[in-house]
């Protein structure tokens, strides 16, 4: 893997920072930093609030079966408050492992494209509040060991450490 000069390392890995790489580069070259596309492990977030929050979830995923690739793994279901906004709707949230032959950027297409084929609205919150009430929501908390750091994708997910009960869905 040839990475280029001015790319920060961490732990190994390169960080993928796109205001820091030409444009061009970045665009052309970015499958150079990654590792072998056929085997990537994601971890993605499932959570919805609304409506039959257990179907909403199996639906997901398995468009994200369909879309995106094999799902090795899948945590325990987890019930929990809304963190960001105020509502009276539970969250029902899920981690599942995957394995994918897409790159970052295509898996974020894809997940968004599953979202609104499921009827996802996105809406403005309300003011002093980051968010609102969702069918479905699917975030990519990481992907192999890569970190990226774009205008449109950041892995791993920034609020992993942030959201408390992430740390409460375990894999089997």
């Amino acid at each position: 893997m040839i990475i280029p000069k001015n790319t920060p390392i961490v732990n190994r890995f390169p960080i993928i920072v796109e205001n820091t790489l030409p444009k061009k580069f970045f665009i052309s070259k970015i499958l150079l930093l990654l590792p072998d596309m056929s085997t990537n492990t994601i971890i993605l977030l499932l959570g919805t609030n609304l409506g039959n929050k257990f179907n909403n979830l199996e639906s997901a995923k398995n468009h994200i079966k369909n879309e995106i690739g094999e799902i090795k793994k899948e945590s325990n279901l987890l019930e929990n408050k809304a963190e960001g906004f105020t509502t009276e709707n539970l969250f029902l949230n899920q981690k599942i492992e995957i394995i994918s032959q897409l790159s970052p950027f295509e898996v974020l297409k894809k997940v968004k494209d599953i979202e609104i084929m499921m009827g996802r609205m996105y809406s403005q919150p309300l003011e002093n509040e980051l968010y609102v009430d969702r069918l479905i929501d699917i975030d990519i908390l990481y992907f192999n060991s890569i970190i990226i750091d774009s205008n449109r994708l950041k892995i791993p997910h920034p609020q992993n450490y942030s959201r408390s009960f992430i740390k409460s869905l375990y894999f089997y």
